[in-house]
């Protein structure tokens, strides 16, 4: 979870190193720092510093200068954050500069050889191993160095090498962790991310796993970890730099929920179809026949993503009647779970990097299953290694929570419920009905969002509270496991989602005045059953405050929204509940763009 970046060509690259390490830094914000060089210099020039890019900024002396250069921002995985801990890593010499981003599985073994052997490391990190194997080499290229540490390396590593008396290039590699390389006018970029790119080239090549890179100025190619060389066409991002900026506003998680109207317009557009009252999505690459054959389906995500799987489910069961579940990916893959053929596993990653996700399909491609893939980023990983899927088209989201992207994932699974069910037994009718519901949700998304004065206020009134309660039923139950865990990844409150029916088998032990409940109480089918359950807080001299499509007698605040179709009334009430974690993280003055021991795209396990 690190953000790389690094350039070779003519202009001044620590500009550009520390202009691309702050488009990154949602990826790691624990330490930042760069090596820098160029064709006539005598060495590697390095400055790091413990913090944030600002503090590497600082650092940097008024005369560090240099045409190629690597740069990394960390979070933290293998010793606490330090200067010494801050990568690039180099060897006693300085002649090879490294940096990072995964786990050396087997850096413990590596570096107790290394050190019987008289080394000296001068970090608690596993990527410093690296650096001294390739160090150590004899062999004559620093591609063939690069090669033979890999080879006694497991884990997961995005890596970008520098070195003193090969200064005329950047070797990277990839095996689980993105690295991206950007093309330009004789001059050469990589990142872990294309948002470090798009303000010099929107032509990027995405290594594959297992594949190398070497990048000149005016020249990259790419081979395998074994030398074979690979065949690497260009492609042009969808995204432009613009799509990076705050645009007005003070964080990036304010934007991005108040771009969600226009972002739920994209991945609907183009893909409605009024003929037949259903949907174009040609990537999925599942004829109709196929779609019939499917049995049960697996959603497969972590954090926000499970909780965008969980009402995925419920979609999916509803409107097309296939039995469905999600489950944390980071679960799934460790208990050696039955993969039935008749199954549809869908793997859900905003980023599309995800670690956990990845290997989970991974190894049910091992075993022949079926897996599509719902991602935001074109091109990522899990795109490229399933079998077809829907793109969200949130575009991007650079907060480390997710708002716009989890409602662009709900929506989505509304399109892939929709067309499974025109396909089996969901009437003409039915689908003409979520259809024009579907359409409804930008204006009713911006009508929300026009209450945010009304949420801010509220959010002061609950921002004193040590712990909340999160409570729906069937629909609502996921909410409120998204709710919670936006409240306590920004604000640092305590909080927990339980279903409103599971009450009184324990969690009513805990209701008290202190403990305010946030209640989702939709008008559909349960609606008394959910009243029922706000009793049974306020008895207890509980504090309530519900969203709900009319006012609740019982509770104490009430957060209106409008009224949707029951199945995609969900997507709705997360609209408010992110509000007020935004606001209550504000009131209580955290770093809401950067939260704490958090980081975003985990691409480590």
């Amino acid at each position: 979870m690190c953000g790389i970046v690094g350039y070779i060509g003519k202009r001044d690259v620590a500009p550009l190193l520390l202009e691309g390490l702050a488009r990154l830094e949602y990826r790691g914000y624990d330490s930042a720092g760069m090596v820098i060089t160029s064709p006539k210099a005598a060495g590697l020039k390095l400055v790091k510093a413990k913090g944030r890019v600002r503090d590497l900024e600082a650092r940097v002396p008024k005369r560090f200068t240099g045409t190629t250069g690597i740069a990394h921002t960390r979070w933290a995985t293998h010793g606490v954050p330090s200067d010494h801990n801050a990568h690039p890593h180099m060897d006693p010499e300085n002649k090879v500069a490294v940096v990072h981003n995964g786990i050396v599985d087997n850096a413990m073994e590596l570096r107790a050889k290394l050190e019987a052997d008289g080394v000296v490391f001068a970090s608690e990190t596993d990527t410093e191993v690296l650096t001294h194997l390739i160090a150590r080499s004899q062999a004559e290229s620093l591609e063939e160095k690069v090669r033979e540490a890999l080879k006694v390396v497991e884990g997961t590593y995005g890596i970008a090498v520098m070195h003193a008396d090969f200064n005329d290039r950047i070797v990277v590699a990839r095996n689980g962790s993105p690295v991206v390389l950007g093309i330009g006018e004789k001059e050469m970029f990589v990142a872990s991310d294309v948002a470090a790119l798009v303000a010099h080239t929107r032509q990027v090549v995405t290594l594959n796993d297992g594949e190398m890179a070497t990048l000149k100025a005016d020249d990259f190619r790419t081979y395998t970890t074994s030398g074979t060389r690979t065949t690497a066409t260009p492609e042009t991002v969808e995204w432009e730099a613009a799509s990076y900026d705050m645009g007005g506003h003070d964080t990036y998680m304010h934007k991005e929920i108040s771009e969600q109207p226009d972002a739920v317009d994209r991945v609907l557009r183009g893909r409605i179809d009024d003929r037949f009252s259903t949907v174009h999505l040609g990537g999925l690459n599942l004829d109709a026949r196929e779609a019939r054959g499917i049995r049960r389906v697996k959603i497969l995500g972590c954090g926000t993503s499970y909780h965008a799987g969980l009402i995925g489910a419920g979609l999916i069961e509803s409107l097309a009647r296939i039995p469905a579940d999600s489950e944390p990916a980071s679960e799934f893959r460790y208990r050696n779970p039955v993969v039935d053929p008749d199954t549809l596993y869908i793997a859900v990653s905003q980023s599309g990097e995800t670690y956990d996700v990845l290997a989970a399909v991974q190894e049910l491609k091992r075993k022949g299953a079926r897996v599509l893939g719902v991602v935001n980023v074109v091109g990522s990983a899990i795109a490229r290694e399933t079998d077809g899927g829907v793109y969200v088209h949130a575009g991007p989201e650079v907060c480390v929570v997710s708002t716009k992207c989890f409602t662009n994932t709900v929506v989505a699974f509304a399109l892939l419920a929709l067309h499974l069910g025109r396909i089996r037994d969901l009437s003409v009718a039915d689908g003409k009905r979520i259809i024009e519901g579907l359409r409804k949700l930008p204006a009713q998304i911006s009508e929300i969002l026009e209450s945010e004065d009304e949420i801010k206020k509220l959010a002061a009134e609950y921002a004193d509270a040590k712990s909340m309660m999160f409570i729906g039923r069937v629909r609502g139950y996921p909410v409120a496991l998204e709710a919670s865990l936006k409240l306590k990844e920004i604000s640092y409150i305590h909080a927990e989602a339980y279903p409103a029916s599971e009450l009184k088998h324990g969690p009513l032990a805990l209701i008290e005045p202190a403990l305010p409940t946030i209640a989702i109480v939709p008008d559909d089918e349960l609606l008394e059953k959910n009243r029922a359950a706000l009793e049974e807080i306020k008895a207890r001299s509980g504090r309530i405050l519900a969203v709900a499509h009319q006012d609740q007698e019982k509770a104490d605040h009430t957060v209106i929204v409008p009224k949707n179709e029951d199945e995609l009334d969900p997507i709705l009430m997360g609209i408010p509940l992110q509000l007020l974690a935004y606001h209550t993280a504000l009131a209580l003055g955290r770093d809401i763009d950067k939260p704490r021991n958090l980081a975003k795209s985990v691409t480590v396990e």
